[in-house]
């Protein structure tokens, strides 16, 4: 599979689409990484049909099978609407494994979320973390125990930022193969 497009997820009622320079630098980021073209795609995935009116949330499995991949591409949706699978209290993300769909929230990135100021580099740094987890996943990859490793499991922002936006070797090896020596 080649190719990586960003999509923006949003709601009609809360909002949560993110701005397209976010997506634009997420993808220049992830360039970096994965080694293969990063496409930042203009329309937006409507998440209504996805909310949790009890929960005050969006189910982003729901989110996952909404999203269409084109061709033999990987599909990363971005929004800024809090996220959550049934068994969890909420998910920075989600991912198929091995599959060709993620999704990835700003929503509890934020340092607003906690009540602190707006820290906008943190909050992109952070993104950048989880949006090489969650495609990391797509790639097959499971969590790493390496925690500084982008793969390593994450369930606060605490442990998000012990986490550098980047594979351990290993991972590395099992995602993108070393370049040839010239």
């Amino acid at each position: 599979m080649t190719g990586i497009h960003l999509m923006r997820v949003g709601s009609k009622q809360g909002g949560g689409t993110p701005a397209l320079d976010v997506l634009d630098r997420l993808a220049a980021a992830l360039v970096r990484v994965f080694r293969t073209s990063c496409h930042v795609r203009e329309e937006v995935l409507e998440a209504d049909a996805a909310f949790h009116a009890e929960r005050n949330q969006y189910h982003s499995t729901l989110l996952l099978e909404a999203m269409q991949p084109d061709g033999d591409v990987r599909l990363l949706g971005v929004t800024a609407l809090d996220l959550y699978v049934p068994v969890l209290t909420f998910v920075f993300g989600e991912a198929q494994l091995g599959g060709r769909r993620a999704v990835v929230s700003l929503c509890r990135l934020d340092e607003r979320f906690y009540g602190l100021p707006a820290n906008p580099a943190l909050l992109e740094r952070r993104l950048f973390i989880e949006a090489v987890h969650e495609l990391g996943h797509t790639y097959g990859l499971r969590h790493c125990r390496d925690w500084q490793c982008a793969m390593a499991s994450t369930h606060s922002v605490e442990r998000l930022d012990l986490k550098q936006p980047a594979f351990c070797a290993e991972c590395q090896s099992r995602v993108i193969p070393p370049r040839n020596a010239c």
